[in-house]
């Protein structure tokens, strides 16, 4: 009997430490951009969300400007396990996902509504399929917006203007080619050496969304914003697809349905803001430039999307088509 009470113990035990195992489940984190940034808003509700579903079960612990590393270096955390969740921009899965390309092709998406549309439906869930043989479940497409070009020789209207820019651009394969046809010096750079290189001189001009010119103070180190629009960005917010398996049912329609949320939270509040921010970056001396030829832009660039079809066959973009035409 003595023996059975002891083994009684030990199995409660163990169950009791299961639970507190369970309970004590922390999640980690990462993007590469300042806490001012919208998107921390994002990572904060998701954080709340996900506490408040699981009843603390599952905790988030967040890591806001690249912290634990750069794009590249959170993609591959988040692959290997060491981060659980990663939020980047989405060309920074494309050498993964070659197909996630096609949502960084210059003027693929006319309007944000159109984006949307793309990224939560069809087209975006080949792409989230294909991230999985990576190790990667996506959990949605969060919004970094409509890149605009900042520069410090002068206004951006047409493109000849951009001829002989030492222009800094990300790892995106489509808008390197652009700058590269209309005449810009494409130099990539991360993101967190970007102020000082426009500071020193190192490069004269950048390409980003709004609130990424807003939040890292770009407006400090640039004289110029021309509102070109020329590409929609999107971010790419993904988990450890092991450790998402590993999750119980519920816990893992909390992950998803918090992810969700979050996005539809985020991508509002990139919309009120944006012009809000605009106005703020004018007002500390910026010059903003609106009347730019975008129907030369888009004319301008087309063999970009020849260049794509031809490494990448159409499929998606076939794809994109049917979903922008429902």
């Amino acid at each position: 009997m003595t023996r059975f009470f002891r083994s009684a113990g030990l199995a409660a035990l163990i169950a009791v430490g299961a639970l507190a195992a369970q309970a004590e489940t922390t999640l980690k984190f990462a993007h590469p951009v300042p806490e001012t940034d919208l998107q921390q808003n994002l990572a904060l509700e998701f954080k709340r969300i996900v506490e408040e579903r699981t009843g603390g079960e599952i905790k988030v612990q967040i890591f806001p400007n690249g912290q634990l590393g750069n794009d590249q270096q959170m993609i591959d955390g988040t692959r290997s396990g060491i981060i659980d969740v990663t939020l980047v921009g989405l060309n920074n899965y494309t050498g993964l996902v070659p197909d996630a390309g096609a949502f960084e092709l210059p003027f693929i998406f006319p309007t944000r509504e159109i984006a949307y549309k793309v990224l939560d439906g069809a087209p975006g869930a080949t792409v989230a399929a294909e991230m999985e043989g990576s190790g990667l479940k996506l959990l949605g497409y969060g919004e970094n917006g409509y890149r605009n070009m900042t520069n410090n020789r002068g206004p951006i209207r047409v493109p000849d203007d951009l001829k002989g820019l030492r222009m800094r651009v990300n790892n995106s394969k489509a808008l390197n080619d652009m700058f590269n046809l209309l005449g810009a010096n494409p130099q990539q750079l991360p993101v967190a050496e970007l102020y000082t290189a426009l500071e020193t001189g190192v490069v004269d001009a950048q390409d980003h969304p709004i609130g990424i010119v807003w939040s890292f103070k770009f407006n400090e180190v640039q004289k110029f914003l021309s509102l070109t629009q020329h590409a929609y960005s999107a971010l790419g917010m993904t988990m450890n697809k092991a450790r998402f398996d590993g999750l119980t049912p519920d816990q893992q329609a909390a992950i998803t349905e918090a992810a969700a949320a979050a996005i539809k939270m985020q991508r509002g509040l990139v919309q009120a803001k944006e012009e809000e921010m605009i106005s703020e970056l004018e007002g500390q001396g910026m010059q903003v430039i609106r009347d730019v030829d975008v129907a030369a832009f888009q004319a301008a660039i087309r063999p970009v999307w020849d260049t794509y079809v031809a490494e990448n066959g159409d499929a998606l973009l076939k794809q994109i088509e049917e979903a922008t035409a429902k």
